[in-house]
């Protein structure tokens, strides 16, 4: 199987909100690269849909970033079952965090 990532995902392991039909459940992160972020899901619906909203904060930021993405890919193991989101829309701003927290990880 050939890895599809243009980026480097590094580890992140936070609680998010994760919107679903506008109702926020909370999700669990597992890595974020500046295209997306792989989540493990705890309690929320059967989704139809492949567009999410989600709010969280980066490790040692302040400031909340809101992001909408779309499922691409969707996994269940004996423990977990997750998902990872492609962000589709992200303001520059928020962008450039997550790409200077993706930057910092990888350098160490």
């Amino acid at each position: 199987m050939t890895d599809k990532r243009k980026n480097r995902r590094v580890p992140l392991d936070i609680y998010l909100n994760k919107y679903i039909g506008g109702v926020p459940y909370m999700a669990r992160s597992a890595d974020i690269s500046p295209e997306g972020v792989g989540l493990a899901h705890l309690i929320e619906p059967q989704m139809h849909g492949r567009r999410v909203g989600l709010q969280f904060q980066l490790p040692g930021s302040e400031e909340v970033i809101y992001a909408e993405g779309e499922i691409v890919r969707e996994w269940m193991a004996p423990e977990v079952e997750g998902s990872g989101i492609k962000f589709t829309l992200l303001t520059e701003r928020h962008k450039k965090l997550i790409d200077g927290f993706v930057a910092t990880r990888t350098e160490e």
